[in-house]
């Protein structure tokens, strides 16, 4: 049965099939017919290479699938006849070149290669689709921050009066870092900062920044301070600080952010949302010194404020003693002059009561000594007499006295044996006599063992 179906669907005449080639041959006429004008298309570049020949390679996604799968994805390219124009005027409009994980508007045809597959090739580009997506995406993480009540709680924190332990998140070769760092190096005042090297443009920014606000979170307690830095750049290089994670890090954050992200123009959220916002990261230094001086100064009026407090109120003081020490002076005579007739009376008594005292020991230290000589040798000779018999039984419990008497001492190694249980045939005992010792070997007990 298989053989015959086999058989039926299997074509007899070389006519009725196509070669590999003329089937893609017939695809690419087909769409060639169906598509001859060029589309505008919108995507997200998902990735992009320059070739040696000068022609732009790219892969276009469209995003939103389930579980971060695209919903589609194509192959362009932008020849070399056509990519110097492009990518120029893009980067004019923009302020930025393309780059991976822009969106964007082109205007492509559709085409089939027989070899290299269906793929899109672009002749146009439109910038203000891209600026305008910016701005898109800047007003929704607003309004989404906003909606969640975090918007206004990193401004809402209380900055520290003294503010010296800063923690900053920047490139470390960023010359706005180095700008940065100079800047406070130049002040009279000591700050000690501990640099969170990041990525600070590019698709991989924000997930290297929010890795490095994570890592300062884990060690909250060694700053005051937090401190977000970068040298100037377009508005699409600075896409990442519209985003929302980052934008939601920095707002929740449990330290104030201070920003310089380095653009003359529009504030990024991530500068809205942050507790301080600066133009520049020389602008962020110069913030954080007069910070510095503002407190000097507060200081210093305090300080004079406490010199002026501490004057006036001696000054009161002083009054008040020079007005009342003439009362003073009498009442310390009249006290010495009772203190004097108190003590006179005290002394008296105490000289009394202690020949008093006197008297009555002398009695009694005179009473025991009689005492004593009365009892004492009897004492003596009781005690004598309680020695004595100690001794005799001492002696009379001696080792050597015992073994005189004929007796003799068995041991074994655990100690003198004193019960035959302790015994077993062929044990070998030391015999210790009145005059010396002997060893034996027990043959037999009768401690009932068998």
């Amino acid at each position: 049965m298989h053989e015959l179906f086999h058989a039926s669907i299997m074509p007899t005449d070389a006519s009725k099939y196509l070669t590999l080639s003329e089937l893609a041959h017939l695809i690419r006429t087909r769409i060639d017919e169906a598509h001859p004008l060029p589309y505008w298309v919108t995507a997200e570049i998902s990735e992009m290479k320059v070739n040696y020949s000068g022609h732009c390679y790219l892969e276009l996604v469209e995003k939103g699938g389930k579980n971060h799968v695209p919903r589609a994805k194509v192959s362009a390219v932008m020849w070399r006849s056509v990519y110097g124009a492009i990518a120029s005027y893009f980067e004019t409009a923009t302020g930025t070149p393309l780059a991976v994980g822009m969106q964007v508007l082109v205007r492509a045809s559709v085409s089939f290669h027989e070899l290299y597959g269906l793929s899109l090739q672009i002749v146009d580009i439109d910038p203000t689709y891209t600026l305008g997506d910016m701005e898109r995406q800047r007003r929704e993480t607003i309004a989404r921050l906003q909606e969640e009540g975090v918007y206004d709680m990193n401004r809402e924190l209380e900055l520290p009066m003294v503010v010296q332990r800063i923690a900053v998140v920047s490139s470390r070769n960023a010359a706005g870092y180095r700008d940065f760092v100079q800047e406070l190096a130049r002040s009279v005042y000591r700050f000690e900062v501990t640099l969170f090297d990041a990525f600070m443009q590019g698709h991989e920014a924000e997930a290297s920044i929010v890795e490095a606000l994570d890592r300062i979170g884990e060690r909250c307690d060694e700053f005051d301070v937090v401190v977000l830095i970068r040298g100037g750049g377009s508005q699409s290089d600075l896409g990442c600080f519209d985003s929302y994670r980052l934008c939601n890090h920095v707002a929740q954050f449990p330290l104030p952010v201070v920003t310089g992200i380095g653009h003359d123009k529009d504030q990024s959220v991530a500068d809205l949302v942050a507790y301080a916002s600066l133009k520049t990261p020389t602008a962020v230094a110069g913030w954080l010194v007069e910070g510095m001086e503002e407190t000097d100064r507060y200081l210093d009026t305090l300080s004079q404020q406490l010199d002026e407090y501490v004057e006036t109120l001696f000054d009161q003081e002083r009054e008040r003693l020079q007005t009342s020490g003439f009362r003073l002076m009498q009442m310390a005579s009249q006290l010495t002059h009772r203190l004097e007739l108190k003590l006179e009376r005290l002394s008296d008594t105490l000289i009394h009561r202690a020949q008093d005292l006197l008297r009555t020991r002398s009695g009694q230290v005179e009473q025991c000594d009689k005492i004593l000589h009365e009892r004492v040798p009897a004492l003596l000779s009781r005690c004598a007499t309680w020695l004595e018999m100690a001794r005799e039984r001492v002696d009379a419990r001696c080792p050597d006295r015992i073994l005189a008497l004929g007796f003799s001492i068995v041991r074994v190694a655990d100690g003198a044996v004193t019960d035959s249980r302790m015994l077993n045939p062929g044990d070998r005992v030391e015999i210790t006599m009145r005059h010396g010792r002997a060893q034996a070997t027990i043959n037999s007990t009768d401690n009932g063992k068998k």
